[in-house]
């Protein structure tokens, strides 16, 4: 089995948000730098810093009979639900938080992303706002039931729902080897809470950016953070849970958690550019007919793999 995974101080919570801002950071610079070769408007490793600052001096809109309080939270949850989430994520042998149910933790986590995005929407009395919430939660119900079997596979598996636990079992062969299929399903279920690249047309330029539509300034700074955010998140969550955690040579644990994170984290970013946009309803036949059924058939592999090695 592999390391003995321990609680450290709470305090290191102050630690890993940075560290999840240092990755949020690094994936806007791989989005930027794709977006400079691609021929965007100053695009390159710069861009999280330009655009910041652009923003940070942005007046901030209103609207008439918004809801400001709902949309300032809808806005601002995200990146605290991005904290939430990798408070259970094992950092080599480290972790904020060794839940017994880690894995129902990240799910419940991805599930309050649904009311955060509703709100932005809500809150803003707009209707391209209120129908980018709309599709959002269209959307939210074609990807949760395939990514919630994509979870449950590796917990069959490694027979514990503690994120140190499944990562020790994968010694010897990660789960990403034969469990391909909820890998994939978990990196789309990421990228579509993210609301991000192929899934990201709850933030349309069709409805003039719907939920991003009457934000700005430091509102939508902090809105764009938190994609980021989630997709760091999503990415660091998957290395204890299909890439082995800090299994690696020569190098300390933490230090192969975090390059395992970063490398996953650039191939979401990347899914940007290289992937159209999929309509709610076309991505609602492809969930319910093909990735639903495709994980259930893993989690049925999975589980008459571990009954017959038992």
């Amino acid at each position: 089995m592999g390391e003995q995974v321990v609680e450290v101080h709470p305090l290191w919570a102050v630690v890993a948000g940075g560290l999840l801002l240092l990755l949020a950071l690094a994936g806007a610079a791989v989005d930027g730098l794709a977006a400079g070769r691609a021929g965007g408007v100053r695009g390159g490793l710069g861009t999280p810093v330009w655009e910041s600052a652009r923003l940070l001096r942005q007046r901030r809109r209103t609207t008439v009979a918004a809801d400001s309080l709902l949309w300032r939270i809808g806005g601002g949850g995200l990146v605290v639900v991005a904290l939430l989430m990798v408070a259970v994520v094992p950092l080599g042998r480290w972790t904020i938080a060794d839940l017994p149910v880690g894995l129902v933790w990240f799910n419940a986590m991805d599930v309050l992303v649904w009311a955060l995005v509703w709100l932005l929407g809500w809150g803003a009395n707009s209707a391209h706002s209120l129908v980018g919430g709309y599709r959002f939660l269209a959307q939210a119900l074609s990807y949760e039931l395939p990514l919630m079997f994509a979870l449950v596979a590796p917990a069959v598996a490694a027979g514990s729902l503690r994120m140190g636990d499944v990562a020790a079992a994968q010694e010897g062969l990660w789960y990403v080897v034969w469990m391909p299929v909820a890998f994939v399903v978990f990196c789309l279920g990421v990228i579509a809470f993210s609301v991000w690249g192929p899934f990201s047309v709850a933030a349309g330029g069709d409805i003039a950016g719907g939920v991003l539509a009457e934000l700005s300034g430091p509102d939508r700074l902090l809105v764009l953070a938190g994609r980021y955010a989630l997709l760091a998140a999503g990415a660091a969550f998957a290395v204890p849970l299909f890439l082995g955690g800090g299994a690696g040579p020569v190098l300390p644990g933490w230090v192969w958690s975090l390059l395992k994170t970063v490398a996953l984290l650039a191939v979401l970013v990347l899914v940007r550019g290289r992937l159209p946009a999929v309509r709610p309803e076309r991505f609602a036949e492809v969930g319910w007919l093909i990735l639903l059924p495709a994980t259930l058939v893993q989690v049925l592999i999975v589980s008459i793999v571990m009954v017959g090695g038992n």
